[in-house]
């Protein structure tokens, strides 16, 4: 199976991918909306995004993205994130000057940059993207955070691992498909929804009211802006199910209070 991800291999989507489908080929991409372009034209079968990390929080664009096109979410998996330090064989910590990485790895390792005041962070598109600049171009002064399995793609080394804050980094990715080929898991327990309502009091309160009517666990909110309609919302939440056929029960309840409701896929809840 063909999977597109965002990002270099060696990226933490990768290993996401890897573990969501087993044997999957795996098909980068520089930007996000190449990844559902790739998809949603028929170039891959599936991908596979992050959507949200326990610490930096949700990955906005991929949840507009998932809105904007015809697929379905079909599985979600939680990811440990271990930021490690990576360079050139041979070079040492006191050896480097800059640290490349996305600034969500940077920000998330403040604590290896408090204690080596000379070493300047330098943000890059991709973790796994900078330690392939790094072998690209031999310059043994930078070095670059990324997953080990980075520093093994590129024939890197890890010269600290572990080097993030703090220990409770996860992301969370979903695994995609195009809708006309989605077969949700029949054990699905979860769903995940996009809704808009009215611009008046109390509509967001009775759509959440319905879903407490059914006793649905509601686990997940995020408001986005509307394109093109200042002050509007589209609201994402996820929500806990009894059962798959639950799902349309939670659609046809806020249907009653929302001006769009849109089911992005329905999947098994994963906590591993």
């Amino acid at each position: 199976m063909k999977v597109a991800i965002q990002g270099e291999p060696g990226a933490f989507s990768h290993e996401a991918a890897m573990r969501m489908v087993a044997g999957a080929e795996i098909v980068p991409c520089a930007l996000s909306a190449e990844v559902f372009a790739a998809l949603t034209g028929g170039a891959v079968d599936a991908a596979v995004i992050p959507i949200e990390n326990s610490l930096a929080g949700s990955v906005l664009e991929h949840f507009d993205l998932l809105l904007d096109n015809d697929v379905k979410v079909l599985a979600e998996m939680p990811l440990r994130i271990r930021h490690n330090l990576i360079a050139m064989p041979g070079v040492k910590v006191e050896d480097l000057e800059r640290v490349l990485s996305h600034p969500v790895a940077l920000a998330q390792c403040r604590k290896f940059f408090a204690a080596h005041a000379g070493v300047k962070a330098s943000g890059f598109y991709d973790t796994a993207g900078s330690v392939k600049h790094v072998m690209e171009a031999g310059d043994r002064k930078v070095g670059a955070i990324a997953s080990d399995a980075a520093a093994r793609y590129y024939g890197a080394e890890v010269l600290q691992a572990g080097i993030e804050d703090n220990p409770a980094n996860f992301t969370r990715f979903f695994l995609v498909k195009r809708a006309a080929e989605a077969v949700s898991d029949p054990d699905a327990n979860k769903v995940s929804l996009a809704f808009s309502v009215e611009n008046r009091p109390g509509s967001l309160v009775a759509a959440l009211n319905e879903l407490a009517g059914l006793g649905t666990n509601l686990t997940k909110i995020e408001s986005r802006p509307v394109q093109g309609k200042p002050w509007q919302y589209i609201f994402y939440v996820d929500c806990q199910l009894r059962s798959n056929s639950e799902a349309g029960a939670v659609v046809e309840a806020l249907g009653k209070h929302c001006g769009m409701v849109k089911e992005l896929g329905r999947y098994r809840e994963n906590r591993d």
